[in-house]
């Protein structure tokens, strides 16, 4: 199809208001715009064609017979438009909501606060995709994401969803009463970091302590750091948002904290009007935070 041999979209739709309504002003009203365009939205399509479609009939407008002709085949076209874009907003709103999400963060953040979620929202479908990876939401079909940074990434919308200080911690076990006031009391201890996370090793040996001096192990991932701390295997530097529960049951004990500045997880999704079933759970998270 070449959209250049038949008149705007916008002429068309004018036309079709007018013709089954009777009266410019009555489709400028229809439209939300004004009589003066409807008008000229008909003599586009007039000239296009070469032809009248429209004339006075007292007060108001009739069209002819080519026009009443016209009118009825764009009703018809209209309508199955719009039958077409229910079914897809239909599909759309049948499947899950997509989220990516960091495994940490999805495991210790995220799946225990959802519970709530659902009992607020039941048949709320969510698709969560626990992963280390830079996604483009739109290329790779994902409603919104949640990642950890400064806020900063080019091309999305990103709202700051809980603050993820360094915290220092260690299981009670490993501990084993010690009294820790700086990071250098703790240079007998192993450590466990994360690979992807160097940041929190340069952090601790710009803090005063040694690390050639420490066993450092290297594991791949924050729920394998989380499992080892937790099982006293070391002493690792983990955002606090994942501890949360870990402190307040006294499995995991603080020993110091860093506040990095800007530093969180975000909620990221492209930019633009957000659909209603994303508003519902990005409005959620967010409140759920600070309830």
């Amino acid at each position: 199809m070449n959209w250049r041999d038949i008149p705007s979209l916008a002429a068309l739709r004018a036309f079709e208001v007018a013709a089954r309504t009777g009266s410019y002003s009555a489709a400028a009203q229809e439209l939300n715009v004004t009589h003066a365009a409807i008008a000229q939205h008909v003599r586009t399509i007039e000239a296009h064609l070469d032809t009248v479609l429209m004339v006075r009939d007292g007060r108001g407008m009739t069209p002819t017979e080519t026009g009443a002709a016209l009118a009825t085949e764009l009703t018809a076209g209209f309508a199955q438009i719009v039958n077409g874009v229910k079914a897809a907003t239909a599909d759309i709103e049948a499947r899950p909501l997509t989220i990516s999400v960091t495994p940490s963060f999805a495991e210790n953040w995220l799946m225990p606060r959802l519970t709530r979620f659902w009992a607020e929202h039941p048949g709320f479908s969510l698709s969560i995709s626990p992963s280390m990876e830079l996604v483009d939401l739109r290329r790779d079909g994902f409603d919104l994401a949640i990642r950890y940074g400064q806020g900063d990434w080019p091309g999305v919308e990103a709202t700051h969803l809980v603050a993820a200080n360094y915290t220092v911690v260690a299981a009670p076990s490993l501990l084993n009463g010690r009294k820790v006031k700086q990071l250098s009391d703790l240079y007998d201890l192993p450590w466990l970091f994360q690979t992807a996370d160097r940041e929190a090793q340069k952090w601790v040996e710009d803090s005063g302590l040694d690390m050639a001096c420490c066993q450092a192990n290297v594991v791949a991932t924050g729920s394998m750091l989380l499992s080892g701390v937790r099982a006293g295997g070391g002493v690792a530097v983990v955002a606090g948002a994942l501890i949360e529960d870990d402190l307040a049951t006294g499995r995991l004990v603080a020993l110091m904290q860093h506040q990095r500045e800007r530093f969180g997880y975000y909620i990221i999704h492209s930019p633009g009007v957000l659909s209603a079933r994303v508003k519902t759970l990005k409005s959620w998270l967010l409140r759920c935070d600070r309830s």
